[in-house]
């Protein structure tokens, strides 16, 4: 149940909770101590920032985990965002709120949820100025996400999954009886792609609801009807969350524009091309492309003037990566799309614009850290505001009505859990408006990355991060754990991480050593499409390169006492050092690909892994055996950790097996974990415990002081 709110300034004295906006600072007397996984994963979790149009209140969620699931809690929390006083808890429910979305007039928000009764998420409102508990909006089998106001306040647009023929709610329920009521149970497809991420595909599909918040009033689809609906191929973008569309009201609320595509079945193939449409928001008509150029659209937004869309674009090629630019096309008219800033090569990880619609601030990784830039709206250069020296913003919003622009964002680093902040511009910095961890970060003994570059073989600029462990000493010898990270599009970010946390790797006394080698991003777009038709040795290389120059540059790395780990394409890399060098003592390896084929015949996505091996596994390129790690198993001696998520179908199992096998046949010492109940990665908090537990009891068995080598101990 929310608490009764009776006025939009009680709300922050409705509840008794409160979060110090001023945290306590560490002294040189405070006592620290090294990070443990209760500690890492009983942090509460700040979400992103939502800000009110008005720009005087921020909402966001807090996530206060724990090892049981069912007494885990996530409720919303809402903040000046002037900072005057502290934040306070706005729900106090057993479900969590998503999608929070605030009215136009800043008196409301709704978001999704699953509440008592509720058979799926619905939609709900919470009138923060009439007080009272929040209001269920929905009630459909099929659920309601991403709820989005329209610009007069007075309806809510949303997404379901529905099935193609069903045009109303109580025709998919009977659709879903019938389908519960056969006495066989069987998958069929006649088309590539039947899996994503971790779970089978089937017929239904995204579709887009408006409704009325009167009283009584039921929620229409305004897509479902239409021939585009009914196209093969049709479908929404996938994530690993589910499909989505996207939807976003047009400025005067006659339009519906949304993100899709009629070419899903073109993905065994070629590239699958989205669009951007237009939809009239009153339903009965058929959908009207935005956008001619067929490739990735994401983050679509309106100016607050309403006069222009803009939106990031990746276009669709035979390059292994493109950067996403933002673009902007003029309103209602459409026409061509122009560059916002053509000449920047880099990633924009999230963007903005302000009142005024004048400018656009972006948020923009670069080696490790996360920066703040502004571009002017109409197009040109852009200009860092903000460089923070450790970590960086990972969400920024922007409030769309303030009288000036009001600047809210998330701020962490690897060392710091995100918090939300006020961006000062004139100052360029940023004050907390939450300190949630602070006091708890602050207890830890860890300190940020040391960063450093070298040249590598082949001519590149390498960036790379050492991590130091607890009670560092330099006068000491410390083993060097090599971790890897995935993508290969990805980097290592100066950010706090759940999955493969580099303090709590390190904590039992190892040196990490983390390397961006090619093919990671944030160094530019021709460095992350660098790894095209080389997508292991030269990675692996520059790898070992880097551990050349860091043996050079650190005097506390022990050179004698050596480990590499990674997951993902981390866990290929991982894979690829086992068939290439014996310089490790051991070697972990999750959700790695040994073998390109195998990969390539079992993973949810193939035309990819086309590009960047020259063509499909039958087409006379060398690289689908040149650089499978499987090639070379009769060359393995080091020991392996091998883990794999049952329910894995970005990088299924087969390979993990077909890599167990080969070590067992070669007699490596090596040690299978397989996670029923995990796939890509294993995010269940007894689960990680224990996969944390595993890898510091196998790092320790080879890293110990007196440990021989893998080539002394095998010959």
């Amino acid at each position: 149940m929310t608490p009764k709110i009776v006025g939009f300034a009680s709300v922050l004295a409705a509840v008794s909770v409160t979060l110090s906006p001023a945290a306590p600072a560490a002294t040189e007397a405070t006592a620290r101590t090294p990070i443990t996984h209760e500690k890492l994963w009983l942090m509460k979790r700040v979400g992103a920032p939502v800000v009110s149009p008005d720009g005087k209140w921020v909402v966001f969620s807090i996530l206060e985990p724990s090892y049981e699931s069912d007494k885990e809690v996530s409720d919303l929390w809402v903040s000046p965002a002037d900072g005057s006083s502290a934040p306070r808890r706005l729900t106090n429910t057993k479900a969590p709120e998503n999608g929070v979305a605030w009215s136009p007039d800043s008196r409301s928000i709704a978001f999704t949820t699953k509440r008592e009764g509720d058979e799926a998420e619905q939609v709900y409102i919470l009138d923060l100025v009439a007080g009272g508990e929040a209001r269920r909006l929905t009630s459909l089998s099929t659920g309601a996400a991403n709820p989005k106001w329209a610009p007069d306040g007075k309806a809510v647009l949303f997404e379901s999954s529905v099935y193609p023929d069903a045009l109303d709610d109580e025709a998919n329920k009977k659709i879903a009886a019938d389908r519960k009521a056969r006495k066989y149970n069987v998958r069929v497809y006649e088309h590539f792609p039947v899996r994503h991420w971790n779970q089978w595909l089937d017929d239904r599909q995204a579709t887009i609801l408006v409704q009325s918040l009167q009283e009584g009033a039921a929620a229409r689809d305004i897509l479902s009807a239409t021939r585009f609906a009914h196209t093969s191929g049709f479908s929404g973008v996938a994530s690993d969350t589910g499909v989505s569309l996207s939807p976003i009201w047009s400025p005067d609320g006659s339009e519906i524009v949304f993100t899709a595509t009629t070419e899903r079945w073109n993905a065994a193939f070629a590239h699958v091309g989205y669009h951007l449409y237009r939809l009239s928001a009153a339903g009965g008509a058929e959908p009207r492309e935005v956008s001619a150029a067929p490739g990735d659209y994401k983050e679509a937004v309106f100016a607050p003037d309403g006069k222009a869309l803009f939106y990031k674009y990746a276009p669709e090629n035979s390059e292994v990566y493109n950067l996403e630019r933002l673009y902007r096309v003029a309103w209602p008219a459409a026409g061509e799309p122009a560059v916002v800033a053509g000449d920047y090569d880099r990633e924009i990880a999230g963007f903005a614009l302000t009142p005024d619609s004048r400018s656009v601030y972006l948020l923009t990784p670069e080696a490790a850290r996360e920066n703040l830039y502004r571009v002017p709206a109409a197009g040109g250069p852009a200009t860092r505001i903000i460089a923070p020296e450790t970590g960086g913003y990972t969400a920024l919003v922007i409030a769309a009505k303030a009288s000036k622009p009001v600047l809210i964002a998330n701020y962490g680093s690897s060392v710091s859990p995100p918090e939300i902040v006020r961006i000062e511009l004139a100052a360029r910095k940023h004050v907390n408006l939450t300190n949630v961890d602070t006091a708890a970060a602050a207890a830890i003994d860890w300190s940020p990355p040391q960063h450093f570059y070298f040249t590598s073989a082949k001519g590149r600029n390498i960036h790379n991060m050492i991590v130091l462990p607890p009670a560092f000493d330099p006068a000491r010898k410390y083993p060097l754990l090599v971790l890897i990270h995935g993508g290969a599009a990805s980097y290592n970010p100066d950010q706090i991480g759940l999955r493969w946390n580099y303090h709590l790797l390190g904590a039992p006394g190892y040196v990490l050593l983390l390397t961006d080698y090619t093919g990671s991003t944030t160094f530019g777009e021709k460095f992350a499409q660098a790894i095209k038709l080389d997508p292991l040795k030269t990675p692996g290389e520059e790898i070992n390169q880097a551990v050349d120059e860091a043996l050079k540059r650190y005097a506390f790395i022990d050179g004698a006492r050596m480990c590499a780990a990674g997951a993902s394409y981390g866990g290929h890399l991982a894979n690829w050092l086992e068939a290439t060098t014996t310089r490790y003592r051991c070697i972990v390896s999750h959700a790695g690909e040994v073998d390109l084929t195998t990969q390539w015949g079992e993973s949810d996505g193939i035309y990819d892994r086309e590009l960047t091996n020259s063509g499909p596994p039958w087409g006379g390129s060398a690289i689908w055996r040149d650089q499978s790690p499987i090639s070379y198993a009769a060359n393995w001696k080091t020991p392996m950790l091998l883990s794999i998520g049952e329910r894995d179908f970005r990088v299924p199992i087969g390979n993990t097996l077909e890599n167990w096998s080969a070590l067992q046949r070669m007699h490596v010492p090596s040690r299978l974990l397989v996670w029923p109940d995990a796939w890509h990665w294993i995010l269940r908090a007894e689960d990680s415990r224990h996969f944390y537990e595993e890898v510091h009891r196998w790092l320790a068995t080879y890293l110990k002081e007196g440990t021989a080598s893998v080539r002394t101990a095998q010959e």
